[in-house]
């Protein structure tokens, strides 16, 4: 469904179902509604709405805004589905509470990240670059260029053998960038792309399916874990550096989350049920090293176009203390097979719960859509104890402004 934005902001005064005047105003995130409770009349909600358009400069044209995400399964949409891959999700359950109830090539039981997002800004799902419907109007909204198994580095996933790694998939969005300029011209397109949206998850499958892959792997006996946080990150820096080169101003850059306790680790290292000590350790080494090296390319650029989402603080609340956010276990994962249901893939045969509302994981790796909801949410409103330097609505409130 294509959102109508109006070419002005907008106040629209309406009557709640309970008879509660209401007036809302729209820009771009978030829509601003102000209930006038009680006796109030209904002139008092308009005056307060136009004084909101005259004074905020939130209420300002909202325009589309294009979305586009890089990276691995966390965010991957299906491009993996068109691939000759074992990293895919394209068999039940996957998708089972995905609105059309089947699988989509999402490793989620619904909704993944980028989804969410697109729904938070009002915007349909970004469809995978492979998909053969990504054709004409559907481009302007963005593309998904993901792929499952994917690292920062070229030799990570190597066990998947046919994926879109992340050099490839930069290369598809130049690709991207001159099909839409068939469409709308040039110009049209660097300001399309200039305005857009990033996301992009790496630096999980380097440690989970690289370093820490087999004991004594080739990486690990290259690198010091430390040394290789540090490769890591300068080879990051690279991709971050390509993606601004290519016209992308706007960069949500997500950290590893706590790779020692999805439920695959836990079956394979974890004699007790606690997260496993190497994982956990690489993890609290490459995401404060991440945000820094975010700080310094924006600090060399002048603009905050990089914005740092600290996943693993978010998955270690829930994770952590469970029942606070409604989930039963962050332990076991609701598909699957052998200890806390983290070995093998999700296929028809495993282990299923009924509700997959109060398990924080889908499957071995990757949350449950519940889950991905409350990750999405920190990345909207949260506080600089999750994003940094400010989260998604302030800085698509600060955007609008500067359309002023």
């Amino acid at each position: 469904m294509h959102i109508y934005r109006p070419h002005s902001p907008s106040l629209f005064f309406r009557k709640h179902p309970k008879n509660t005047p209401f007036c809302v105003c729209f820009s771009t995130l978030p829509v601003i509604v102000i209930y006038i409770m009680g006796s109030s009349k209904s002139s008092l909600a308009i005056l307060l709405c136009l004084l909101l358009a005259v004074f905020s400069n939130v209420v300002l044209e909202a325009e589309a805004r294009a979305f586009f995400v890089f990276g691995d399964s966390l965010v991957d949409n299906g491009n993996n589905n068109y691939l000759a891959t074992s990293a895919r999700a394209d068999q039940p359950p996957y998708g089972i509470d995905y609105p059309t109830h089947r699988p989509t090539g999402r490793f989620s039981n619904g909704f993944n990240i980028p989804d969410l997002i697109s729904q938070a800004i009002g915007e349909e799902s970004t469809l995978p670059y492979l998909s053969p419907y990504l054709t004409g109007e559907r481009l302007l909204v963005g593309a998904n260029f993901a792929s499952a198994g994917v690292g920062i580095l070229n030799d990570t996933g190597v066990q998947f053998v046919n994926i879109i790694r992340i050099a490839l998939q930069m290369q598809y969005f130049e690709q991207y960038q001159q099909r839409v300029s068939d469409i709308i011209g040039p110009e049209e397109t660097e300001r399309l792309v200039n305005s857009a949206l990033t996301l992009i998850t790496l630096g999980g499958n380097d440690f989970v399916n690289n370093y820490y892959l087999v004991p004594f792997s080739a990486r690990s006996r290259q690198f010091s874990l430390p040394d290789y946080v540090v490769y890591l990150i300068s080879e990051y820096r690279k991709v971050l550096t390509r993606l601004y080169e290519l016209g992308l101003r706007r960069i949500l850059v997500t950290g590893t989350g706590p790779l020692g306790c999805v439920p695959a680790e836990l079956a394979q290292r974890s004699a007790n049920g606690n997260c496993a000590p190497d994982l956990q350790r690489a993890a609290s080494l490459f995401n404060p090293q991440l945000q820094n090296m975010l700080d310094s390319l924006n600090s060399e650029i002048g603009s905050n176009v990089f914005i740092g989402a600290n996943i693993r603080q978010t998955n270690i609340d829930f994770i952590s203390d469970p029942g606070r956010y409604g989930f039963v276990t962050s332990k076991v994962a609701c598909c699957g097979q052998g200890p806390y249901n983290g070995l093998g893939l999700c296929t028809q045969l495993s282990n299923l719960c009924p509700n997959r509302d109060i398990y924080a994981f889908w499957d071995a790796f990757h949350p449950s859509e519940r889950a991905n909801r409350l990750i999405v949410r920190q990345i909207l409103t949260g506080s600089t104890d999750y994003m940094s330097p400010m989260n998604l609505s302030t800085i698509m409130a600060l955007d609008a402004a500067s359309n002023v």
